[in-house]
């Protein structure tokens, strides 16, 4: 095939994607709708705590430790509904979808990168590609571990939504790129970026899931997992984010002769970098949880997606070359 045939074909493959990923993202809503509701563990742990009896010491002061008891029934075993029968196959329908759309979005970026015979990764619309890939892979590689299922919705509908805003507004034709990223680089910076970005991305999800939750019994899953599974993203994904800065620096050096030049965009992911560098460090030497570490998270998820999408529209610099 050639060059334009090829490139012809990734834009129908991206086209593929979108629709599938909307599909999907479907079924996961209807069997989130119609699957069971689930009570906030970590909201019942506190009420069920605070309804402990307190034996007073001899002092009158002291508290002793909470006796031994049942756990108020109301609050340890709340009354779910079972899901139903259609619930459960909307759901395993909506992951074959997730994991075929996934293959159109592998495909487009494939056959894009053959089409202009480099890392399909040079431009805006090249990236954001990507990065819904590698937020779609983060979510399946985690379903293949843990049932993750009821992030499915809100990330397939990021996917499909991001893809779509990819063809909309960043839509380049196949091309060679300028000479200063016709590079190995590309594959080591960029690729370090994109792996991170996308798992930042299935973090984001969960905490915005984690806010809009209510207490109590909700279809949304509990907050302790949301949290959990946000962590557990951000933990695999800030060490690659820390390697792609520490890249960027090393091609910026051999590129234009230094390693920092507080373009921008070094800026940007610098201050990325430090905003997920304090929520590990609140985590880890302040305890912080909950709403407060959320919070942190989704802060730095907004600096993230600042310095992907927002520095390259709306502020010029050594990167503005590749092309929106």
């Amino acid at each position: 095939m050639s060059a334009e045939q090829l490139a012809e074909l990734s834009d129908l493959f991206v086209v593929a994607a979108v629709v599938l990923y909307f599909l999907a993202m479907v079924g996961f809503a209807i069997e989130l709708a119609f699957g069971r509701s689930r009570p906030d563990r970590a909201a019942a742990v506190e009420r069920s705590e605070a309804k402990q009896p307190v034996a007073v010491g001899a002092g009158g002061a002291d508290a002793a430790p909470p006796v031994d008891g049942p756990v108020d029934d109301t609050v340890a075993s709340p009354q779910t509904k079972e899901p139903s029968g259609g619930g459960l196959r909307a759901g395993k329908v909506a992951l074959v979808l997730a994991w075929v759309g996934w293959a159109a979005n592998f495909a487009a970026i494939a056959t894009r990168g053959m089409a202009v015979d480099r890392w399909p990764w040079g431009n805006m619309y090249e990236f954001v590609v990507a990065i819904c890939f590698a937020a779609v892979t983060a979510f399946l590689g985690t379903q293949i571990r843990y049932n993750v299922r009821f992030l499915g919705a809100f990330v397939m509908i990021t996917a499909a939504l991001g893809l779509g805003m990819a063809v909309k507004f960043f839509y380049t034709a196949a091309g060679p790129v300028v000479p200063a990223l016709d590079s190995y680089w590309i594959a080591i910076h960029v690729t370090a970026a994109i792996i991170a970005s996308g798992l930042f991305t299935l973090a984001g999800v969960a905490g915005v899931l984690y806010l809009v939750r209510g207490d109590g019994m909700s279809r949304l899953p509990s907050r302790a997992d949301l949290e959990r599974v946000a962590h557990r993203a951000i933990v695999f994904s800030f060490p690659l984010w820390t390697f792609a800065v520490i890249a960027g620096a090393l091609w910026a050096d051999r590129a234009w002769g230094r390693y920092w030049g507080w373009d921008p965009k070094e800026v940007w992911s610098f201050i990325t970098w430090v905003a997920y560098a304090a929520y590990l460090h609140a985590k880890v030497t302040a305890g912080w949880r909950g709403r407060a570490a959320t919070i942190v998270q989704l802060v730095a998820f907004a600096c993230l997606m600042f310095n992907l999408i927002g520095v390259n529209i709306f502020i010029s610099g050594l990167h503005s070359y590749a092309d929106v």
